[in-house]
């Protein structure tokens, strides 16, 4: 019985901690309170933004990030694990490091920034460079997740495709595609929720300037310095668009996990 009362504990302790700082966040203030102080050009020009390059960032993460997935599952050759553990660099990097880099290779006078700018190509501190950046964070999230996915479908199915004269690309679509859907899925919505809140790389590579480069979180680090009651609304805001997003694809994976069972 004691044994039992403390583990309630440790759990209500737990949970207490990752839960209402977020709550706290709706709880303050009240809904129109909110919507009132969201009635301003910075408020909904940071979540057009913020909406547009995150998607933006997704497509080019499903993509390019989807072959890459499938080569690492279902390939065997030599530095396999190291390539493994590369690969999920930028999900422990500091997310101000990332920025850092992103504007040695991609800056004015970066390693490729260099010859862009001859042909008056600029990127950083551009909507290109906040998608670049977004990316950059959020891309190992749907690589790590999807390739567990793809390695989970066996290979004798594949085989066995294969031998009925199933060319590659059609046995891609037809079999793993749809097994591996809901890890495909769940690997997506980590990824589209790292890049709505991406904060450090986008600051650093991108800039905050409002309209242009300005997302949801920077709009609420530069708010937060002259109206914290605004800074709070917005931060509502953005953690609604993100559980919205994410409870959509949840949807979308039980589904999917349906019609695959």
């Amino acid at each position: 019985m004691l044994g039992r009362l403390a583990l309630v504990f440790v759990i209500a302790v737990a949970l207490t901690f990752l839960f209402l700082p977020l709550i706290s966040v709706f709880i303050s203030k009240s809904p129109v309170q909110i919507i009132a102080d969201l009635n301003t050009g910075v408020a909904y020009q940071a979540l057009v933004l913020s909406l547009q390059t995150t998607l933006v960032s997704l497509a080019i993460t499903v993509v390019f990030g989807t072959p890459l997935a499938l080569w690492v599952a279902k390939s065997t050759f030599r530095g396999k694990r190291f390539l493994e553990v590369a690969l999920q660099m930028p999900i422990v990097s500091p997310p101000a490091v990332a920025g850092v880099g992103l504007l040695l290779v991609f800056g004015s006078a970066g390693l490729l920034g260099e010859t862009f700018s001859v042909f008056g190509v600029s990127i950083a501190f551009t909507v290109v460079a906040v998608v670049m950046a977004q990316t950059f964070i959020a891309a190992p999230f749907y690589v790590m997740v999807t390739r567990q996915a793809f390695e989970a479908v066996d290979d004798e199915l594949l085989a066995v495709s294969r031998t009925l004269g199933v060319t590659p690309w059609r046995t891609f679509w037809r079999i793993l595609v749809p097994l591996a859907l809901p890890g495909m899925l769940s690997g997506a919505a980590l990824s589209l929720a790292r890049a709505l809140g991406e904060f450090g790389a986008t600051i650093v590579f991108a800039g905050n300037l409002p309209g242009s480069t300005q997302t949801l979180p920077l709009a609420i680090f530069t708010v937060m310095q002259s109206d914290f009651e605004v800074a709070v609304s917005i931060s509502a805001l953005l953690l609604s668009v993100a559980f919205i997003l994410l409870l959509l694809v949840s949807l979308i994976n039980r589904r999917s996990r349906v019609l695959v069972a």
